[in-house]
């Protein structure tokens, strides 16, 4: 178990910090396991300075839920950065970084089938997950909306939403076989997959080798 100096700091980086021991104990010990003690040990800090910041371990574990999800999020969207205002490279980039590491990672893995198991039991972690996924099917929607239009054509927003869809089901799947089993693919062959899958989508439409 790693455990934190929780040094001075100011209320956000505090929070922050105890998020990050909530997703590591989740990580290592599952939600049953992730007690406020073990976290609170990880976080360096007393149990009674976690009540500071949060009103227990269900609230905790709906803000780690939430971090968790923003930052694979925000790592895909943050790939696309070189890309420029080229539709189709950041489509490109966009689809690639969300099958690869670190988006696709055992411990990212781990924690998803952790919470998983609980969001058609909890409210708020329900609400988490909806508002993530309307979130990633607009940058999809976004993304692929723009290439369209790139190549002259504006169809209709029920056939963008179709795509992003069909695109987001693709991403899971891919994600989930590169987090659970990396080993049986040679490199970049997920990634590829998922090109060929979304150019087939998309009519043909390439996204490799643009500039």
């Amino acid at each position: 178990m790693t455990r934190r100096t929780f040094q001075r700091a100011g209320e956000a980086e505090r929070r922050k910090d105890l998020i990050a021991a909530t997703l590591d104990s989740v990580s290592e010990h599952g939600l049953e396991g992730a007690t406020v003690r073990d976290i609170a040990a990880r976080a360096g800090v007393t149990g009674g300075l976690i009540r500071h910041y949060f009103s227990g371990k269900d609230e905790m574990v709906q803000a780690a839920y939430r971090e968790m999800l923003a930052g694979m999020t925000g790592s895909a969207v943050d790939a696309m950065a070189e890309a420029g205002a080229n539709p189709q490279r950041r489509l490109h980039d966009f689809i690639v970084a969300n099958v690869s590491p670190p988006i696709a990672d055992p411990k990212a893995l781990s924690l998803w089938a952790a919470f998983i198991g609980r969001v058609r039991s909890d409210e708020e972690l329900a609400r988490i997950h909806r508002e993530n996924y309307m979130v990633f099917i607009g940058i999809l929607e976004d993304l692929v909306g723009a290439v369209l239009a790139a190549r002259r054509h504006s169809p209709p927003f029920s056939e963008v939403r179709h795509l992003a869809v069909a695109i987001n089901g693709l991403i899971d799947g891919l994600w989930l076989e590169n987090s659970l089993a990396s080993d049986l693919f040679d490199e970049g062959r997920l990634p590829q997959i998922a090109l060929d899958a979304v150019e087939a989508m998309l009519g043909g439409l390439p996204l490799r080798g643009t500039n």
